[in-house]
This record gives structure tokens, C-alpha cells and sequence, in this order.
């Protein structure tokens, strides 16, 4: 890089003379060990099918040199643009070159699209976000995730494992001194920015997309909230933006779960061949959007294949389709003619059946049958639909709302509910009320006053079935998936005037050209997995008074017998909530990383527990990296932040 930091970079080179397109992928998941499975899924398929691949560690992550003290941060984006340019510049590359990658490697190929140097033709973005204050691991409307804190405990791992000595050579001990040293706690700025403002909008594409400067395929799954932004690119760049999302969670398709999964491989080269190789500069004949559009699922934990067929969209035009006013109980055709009020209950086990966010790609989670939440809810049932009815797009809620705090949160979802009774989710949100429509500022706030919202529910494609009911639920909270407000706030709606808007697009059931199916790759794996047991998950259990649930993912290890290397993960969270007495609400997280190599093993482990009441928020880390058993460095972090703006006013780091 410019300022002399090295990164390191894996390569698959096609057969031949050459020279040829590139493909780069960008990310800081340890290309060494960590995500080396996945790797060698994807790189070489496309270099045997004649593309020079690379598999590139950011700075301060895996064999790369540098410090990384943050997501998204300018040093990282601008290495992304100097990898590209050195890509093009070389005598094996054709001065064509593609990014692709998921998660944080598809947020990075979308950023390295905007005004995008001039070798890079075209992208791929799976499960990746344009929004990192809506649509990511830590805030959803104002509202924090517990999510934030889960992987406010496992970044610092995945950054504090040590560089190979086989990639890096000898200077591998100080490279992970220097690392260790340098290891920043980047979950303290995540909570201290609760609202949008400059820091969450560096790196959010939502609000440059005029400077995408090159063609995107953006790919996402129902059962993964960073879905939201395939739709939404769609929408503002139908020019050069294709949009694919399945049902699956936070996965490359060709893995994904629930199915089915579709050929990402195949559907990539496709992508790449147009675009790098052919050099076409008229878009593809594909349609704006393919879309899995769900149906009636008997909820369950774990569904190995959705209900539902895919649909295509040849262009994003949103049709009015389905108006519902509000009356006690009622989702109905008829405006309510009274200024009549409702309170919705307040009862902190709403949220039980919520199930997993789906950003960690974890097996199950899915939410569950929603009942025991629509009792805890303030809820407004349709007639029974003579007719399928179609949702696609961001269904909508507006009402007036007076509440007697500031602090205060309101929890939307959209359920179907079967004749005998269950309740199937079909989209959620929650709101921060205290916050203006920008999420940038605090509105102004009067006890008792009346305040008019409309709520965007994320986006999604679903039809409800005839002889099934619509069920709009309305809560104060959503634990464990969001931290609730530091005391409950009294909150009424007004049914005048309130309704709820369920859209729809014109689309075409079944594709033109159906997806193919997912190929066993690669044929001759050089790993092999060895499991302690699986991902097991203890339900929401207690007291009126105190309620627990906790899961815990047993020691994974991935051995790769060709480089003498196996790597380990575990995690487990633990959520307790104490409704009555102290009304304190806790998350306890713990990861480990192993890594056993021939020189000596590695165990980097770190633990947190964060905790709210009426007081504010308290966040204890303890990091630790070991030797061969003995302590290399530990570090310990604390935390202390004011309820409401999270303001943070005690911070203490020993090391």
C-alpha cells in the first residue's frame, strides 16, 4: 500500500498464457484458516474457468500488516481501491477486474463501486448492507441490537489471532505483538453513536447511490435482515443494479438454509463472463429483481425448505396494492370515524418468540410460532382473505402515537394466522420514538402530546393465503433482540386515521430461465470437520418476574490436513432479564478461537457482559491470547454509558 503496509493475498491462477480478468475477494476472515473452506469453494471454480482469483486480508487481520480499528474505516476503503488498481496494473491481468463477497466483503465491493476505479467492471454483494445504522448488526431504526454486542465480543478475536509463520516468515511474533498492542474495542463506538449521523452514513451506499459507477448484482435471503437492501437498490439504480433474494439466511446461496439454494458459482460466472470477459456494454436481458416469494410455513426453529416459488420482476413498479384501516381488533376496509385510543401493553417477555437476526449465518433460529407474543401484544386481525393476497415490497404503518417518555420503542409485526390458530411472522420492526425521521437527532418531545409516524417494515416478498388471516401486533419491547428503553413508557395509538399499507409489484410467477442447482464443491476437499455436538438453544424460561434463554454452539474444528493446520471456534450467549425487582436486563457473550499449527497453538478468547437499567449501561470485556498455554496479553475493558443517548461518562482499559 502507499504508506508501506503489506497485505497478504492468496492467488488461484488459471491454466494458459494468459493475460486474464481478475476476480477479487476482501475481507479480514483469515484466509489462512478461518474462512479457507469457503474459499476454496468459490476461487477455483472461477479460475478454472479462466479468471486470475485473489483472496486478499484487510490491514490488521490474518498474514496482512497494519492495525484495524474500526469497520469500514477510510484506510480500508482506500487499500480496496489500490488493490484493484495493482490488480490491473499487472502482466497476468487484463486490466478487467470484478470484487465480490459476503457480508463485510459485499458492504466492501459496494463501497469500492462508488466512483470505482476505472478497472473494476462490475460487482457482487451478498447479504450486504447500504444502510449501516438501519440495516446492519448494530441498530435497527434507533433501536440497538443485542446482536451489536455478540459481535462486539468476536471481532476482537478474529482481529487478536496470530499471522502464519509459513505466509509471514519469522517476523510473525512481533507482527502479532504489535497487533496485540494495538487492539482497539470498536463495540464502545457502536453503542456511544445512537443515532445516524456522519459515522454510521461512512460506508452507507443508501446515500450516494447516483455515484455508483459500475454494474451490481446484489443477492440476499428472507431469513437475513441485511436482505433489505437488495430491494432497495433495485429501486434508486434499476440502470445497473440486479437484485436476487432466496429464502435463506446470512449464507452464500449455493449453502444456504432454509432452502432451497440456487448455483451461486454458476450464477457468478454468468455475472463475470458478461462483464469482464465479453465486454458487453448493454446490461444483461436479466429481470430487476427474482424474488422467493414465501407462503404459509408451519413455524419451526429450523426449516430445511421454505413454502413459496420464486417470482421475477421485470421493473421495481410499486402498485397500490392493499389499504387496512384500524378499529379495536380490526384490520378493515372502513376508516374509523373516532379519536379513539388504544394502549398497547407493556410487557417485557415480548419477544420470545422472535427467534435469531440471521446475521451470523447459524444454523436455525428462525422465529417461532408467535402466539404467546401476539397475547403480549395489542393486535388487529383481518376477515378471512377470500383471495391469495400479495405483499411485496416495505409494508407500512402509519399512526398518531402519544406517549408520557421520551425513551420509548414501538415494535411492529405483520403475522398470518392459520385457521387452527398459529401465528407465522412474516415481517417486523422495531422504532426508536425518541428519534426524528433522519434518525440523525432527538425530535423535540412533550408528555402527552400527540406525534404522527410512519413506519417502514423491512422489505420482503410474501403471499398470504386465502383462508388465512392478516394480523398487525403492536409492542413496547423486543427482548433479548433489542435493548429495551431504560424505564417502560406509557404508549397509545390513535385509531383515526391509522392503517396499514401492504404493496405489491407487478411480477411473474416462475422465472423465464430457472437458477441452477447448487453443485458438491470443491469435488476433492482438502478438509475435513471434526464437531463437539450441535448448536443447542435453551427457550425462554423463568418467572413472571425473571426470564432466561441462552444457546451455545460446542467447539467446531476444521482440519486442513495439506498445510497442517486446524482451527477451532466455540461461542455461547446467555440473556436474562429481571422484569420486577431491579429491572436490569443482561447479555453475557463468550468466543474462542484455536489454532493449532506445527510451530505451537494459539487460543484467543474473549468474554462480555453488558447490562441496562434505569441507571444507563455497563459493558466488561476480558480478552486474552495465549501460547502454547501461556498468556501472551490480556486486556480488559469497562464501560459505563447514560441511559437514552448513550452518552458514554466512565471508561477504563487495563492491559
Amino acid at each position: 500500500m502507499p504508506d508501506n503496509i503489506r497485505l497478504s493475498a492468496r492467488i488461484w491462477w488459471p491454466e494458459g498464457t494468459g493475460p486474464y480478468p481478475a476476480i477479487l475477494e476482501y475481507i479480514p476472515y483469515r484466509k489462512r484458516d478461518m474462512v479457507r473452506s469457503r474459499d476454496e469453494r468459490n476461487h477455483p471454480y472461477f479460475s478454472q474457468h479462466g479468471y486470475v482469483c485473489l483472496r486478499v486480508d484487510m490491514r490488521g487481520s490474518g498474514d496482512s500488516e497494519g492495525h484495524m480499528h474500526d469497520m469500514y474505516m477510510e484506510d480500508e476503503q482506500s487499500d480496496a481501491r489500490h488493490l484493484i488498481n495493482w490488480i490491473a496494473e499487472q502482466d497476468w491481468c487484463n486490466g478487467n477486474v470484478g470484487m465480490f463477497g459476503t457480508s463485510w466483503g459485499g458492504t466492501a465491493s459496494l463501497q469500492a463501486a462508488v466512483d470505482a476505479p476505472a478497472p473494476l467492471k462490475a460487482v457482487i454483494a451478498n447479504c450486504a448492507t447500504i444502510d449501516r445504522f438501519e440495516d446492519d448488526i448494530h441498530w435497527m431504526d434507533g433501536t440497538m441490537l443485542s446482536d451489536t454486542c455478540e459481535w462486539g465480543t468476536a471481532l476482537p478475536v478474529i482481529l487478536g489471532a496470530p499471522p502464519d509463520v509459513s505466509t509471514v516468515g519469522e517476523k510473525w511474533w512481533q507482527q502479532w505483538i504489535d497487533r496485540l498492542e494495538n487492539l482497539a474495542f470498536p463495540l464502545d463506538k457502536w453503542i456511544q453513536h445512537s443515532v445516524r449521523g456522519d459515522y454510521w452514513r461512512n460506508g452507507s451506499l443508501a446515500f450516494n447511490t447516483e455515484n455508483l459507477s459500475c454494474p451490481v448484482l446484489s443477492i440476499g435471503g428472507w431469513a437475513d435482515r441485511y436482505s433489505n437492501s437488495v430491494m432497495k437498490l433495485s429501486k434508486k439504480r434499476p440502470d445497473i443494479c440486479w437484485g436476487i433474494v432466496g429464502p435463506w439466511g446470512h449464507h452464500y446461496p449455493d449453502q444456504g438454509e432454509p432452502g432451497p439454494g440456487i448455483g451461486f458459482q454458476q450464477l457468478a460466472l454468468e455475472w463475470w463472463n458478461h462483464w469482464l470477459k465479453h465486454q458487453n456494454k448493454t446490461p444483461p436481458n436479466w429481470p430487476v429483481l427474482r424474488l422467493w416469494r414465501r407462503e404459509f410455513d408451519p413455524p419451526a426453529e429450523r426449516l430445511a425448505k421454505r413454502n413459496g416459488t420464486w417470482i421475477e420482476v421485470p421493473n421495481y413498479m410499486t402498485t397500490k396494492g392493499r389499504t387496512f384501516c384500524l378499529k379495536p381488533g380490526c384490520l378493515t376496509d372502513i376508516q374509523s370515524s373516532s379519536r379513539l385510543s388504544l394502549l398497547i401493553p407493556n410487557d417485557l417477555q415480548h419477544g420470545e418468540c422472535s427467534g435469531d437476526t440471521g446475521y451470523f449465518g447459524r444454523v436455525a433460529g428462525l422465529p417461532l410460532e408467535q402466539s404467546a407474543d401476539d397475547r403480549r401484544s395489542l393486535c388487529f386481525d383481518s376477515e378471512t382473505l377470500e383471495e391469495n393476497l400479495d405483499l411485496i415490497g416495505h409494508a407500512e404503518f402509519t399512526c398518531d402515537i402519544v406517549r408520557d417518555r421520551q425513551e420509548a420503542q414501538l415494535v411492529c409485526r405483520i403475522c398470518e394466522i392459520a385457521p387452527d390458530g398459529r401465528s407465522n411472522l412474516v415481517t417486523r420492526h422495531v422504532l426508536n420514538l425518541a428519534l426524528d425521521r433522519s434518525l440523525d437527532n432527538f425530535r423535540s418531545f412533550a408528555a402527552n402530546e400527540s406525534f404522527r409516524y410512519r413506519i417502514k417494515l423491512p422489505s420482503t416478498a410474501y403471499q398470504f393465503s386465502r383462508g388465512n388471516r392478516i394480523r398487525l401486533c403492536l409492542g413496547t419491547s423486543y427482548w433479548p433482540l433489542v435493548w429495551p428503553a431504560s424505564r417502560p413508557a406509557s404508549i397509545r395509538i390513535d385509531l383515526l386515521e391509522a392503517e396499514l399499507k401492504l404493496p405489491s409489484i407487478p411480477c411473474q410467477s416462475n422465472l423465464s430461465e430457472p437458477f441452477a442447482k447448487p453443485q458438491k464443491l470443491p469435488l476433492k476437499p482438502s478438509w475435513h470437520v471434526e464437531s463437539a455436538g450441535e448448536l443447542s438453544r435453551t427457550p425462554s424460561q423463568g418467572s413472571d418476574a425473571v426470564i432466561a434463554s441462552s444457546w451455545h454452539q460446542p467447539t467446531i474444528t476444521i482440519c486442513f490436513g495439506d498445510i497442517d493446520i486446524e482451527i477451532s471456534t466455540s461461542t455461547s450467549a446467555e440473556y436474562s432479564a429481571d422484569t420486577a425487582g431491579s429491572g436490569t436486563f443482561t447479555c453475557r457473550f463468550n468466543h474462542e478461537i484455536q489454532i493449532c499449527r506445527t510451530d505451537g497453538n494459539a487460543r484467543i478468547q474473549n468474554s462480555l457482559t453488558a447490562q441496562s437499567s434505569e441507571t444507563g449501561m455497563q459493558v466488561d470485556s476480558d480478552f486474552t491470547a495465549y501460547w502454547n498455554s501461556g498468556i501472551v496479553i490480556n486486556k480488559a475493558w469497562q464501560f459505563h454509558y447514560l441511559p437514552v443517548s448513550f452518552k458514554k461518562f466512565f471508561f477504563k482499559m487495563k492491559t
